[in-house]
């Protein structure tokens, strides 16, 4: 091996593979709207070519619970458009108002109504169909801050957790079929030296290599934990603001991808390959380089990670919408968006995909506290996840 290659070797990070770009799909990537006032109602529907769009538009009724027999069509547009993979799109939009229904109305046989309970199957509960991933998401430790309980009560806090959430995974593995674990760590593990121009100093008991250290010691942990309960354990962590290596003149960066929050799990990575046969199904991956996310394929669904720094509180699905106009983006083939960063739980849908906001494993922002009044509520998330959908999404504290 000459210089070169063992350079590249020694630098060499565990990034994630590609994941592949999703065929259209008209549930997901087609606008279909409805507005509705009184008797009136508008629908408006886009999709590819070769759609029947008078059909599609009763759908839209329908998934509204209006009967199309109670509506009929009392306008029409439609135009044509380019969809963004270069194939030619239909867009068309009705106006439907409400038909006229006779004054008096039979009125149904209560009776016969109540048979259909009578004759009803009994509920069969089919969660257990294909596999599902169990997600652990967790973030904004914070090592070394004085604040709250400060880096002990974080600690413990964090383990606790990780055990509670351990004990749940066996609780829903009776529901679901869980072979495949994901811990995503989602930034901000240290407090770091960098934040505010380097004004928290005072307030970091430890130094930067021993928060380092509890955070690697703390990601082993888990690693350690769910290894034995599931056939492919997969493990995340992205930069957070607080874990970034180094801020030139207070201000700027280095590579987006230089972060003690990520070269923490690379640095249990490299143990773990030298573990033997117990953790070969370990896969751990960070951002590639000078990147900030990382996606991941878990059962269907594509997960993508971030701590949540590069957008404005609430415009999150704005800033996923600017990553997935990138057509080299894997952002945009995501099902679901994880990030932390504003230290409390929040949970947004739009269409098919969610993004989930995990709390802070941290007790209290006392500078916050100071100007809102309010303490932290700290805590992971656990979800469990399969084809896009993510049917359970659960707070452990």
């Amino acid at each position: 091996m000459d210089r070169s290659e063992l350079l590249n070797d020694l630098l060499r990070t565990p990034t994630a593979p590609a994941v592949p770009g999703r065929q259209a799909d008209p549930e997901k990537d087609f606008t279909r709207q409805i507005e509705v006032s009184g008797d009136a109602a508008e629908v408006t529907v886009r999709g590819p070519e070769g759609i029947d769009p008078e059909s599609t538009a009763a759908d839209v009724l329908r998934a509204h619970h209006l009967d199309p027999a109670e509506w009929e069509v009392t306008g029409f547009r439609s135009s044509e458009w380019t969809m963004a993979s270069g194939e030619p799109g239909v867009s068309a939009r009705f106006s439907f108002g409400r038909r006229k229904v006779p004054a008096v109305l039979e009125r149904p046989d209560i009776d016969e109504l109540l048979t259909v309970f009578d004759e009803a199957p009994g509920f069969v509960q089919d969660d257990d169909e294909g596999e599902f991933t169990y997600i652990v998401a967790l973030g904004d430790m914070q090592f070394g801050k004085i604040d709250g309980d400060g880096y002990e009560g974080t600690l413990k806090r964090a383990m606790h957790c990780i055990d509670r959430a351990a004990e749940l995974l066996t609780e829903y593995q009776k529901r679901f079929d869980i072979e495949h674990v994901h811990l995503a760590w989602l930034g901000d593990h240290v407090e770091g030296y960098v934040s505010q121009g380097g004004a928290n100093v005072w307030r970091t008991q430890l130094t930067l290599t021993e928060q380092i250290r509890l955070t690697r010691r703390l990601m082993a942990y888990a690693i350690i934990r769910f290894a034995p309960m599931a056939n492919r354990l997969t493990v995340v962590a992205v930069p957070g603001n607080h874990g970034e290596a180094v801020r030139p003149g207070g201000k700027g960066t280095t590579r987006y991808d230089d972060s003690h929050d990520t070269d923490a799990l690379i640095s249990v990575s490299e143990a773990l390959a030298l573990a033997g046969e117990e953790f070969a199904h370990v896969e751990v991956f960070v951002p590639d380089t000078d990147e900030l996310t990382v996606v991941v394929e878990c059962s269907g669904t594509v997960v993508a990670h971030a701590h949540g720094h590069q957008w404005k509180p609430g415009r999150h699905f704005d800033w996923w919408r600017g990553q997935a106009f990138d057509k080299t983006s894997a952002m945009h083939t995501a099902d679901l968006l994880l990030a932390g960063h504003l230290h409390h739980e929040f949970v947004d849908t739009d269409g098919p995909r969610t993004f989930v906001q995990v709390p802070a494993m941290e007790s209290e922002s006392t500078w916050w506290r100071h100007l809102k009044g309010t303490r932290g509520a700290p805590g992971l998330m656990v979800m469990v996840t399969k084809d896009g959908a993510v049917p359970v999404k659960e707070v452990v504290r």
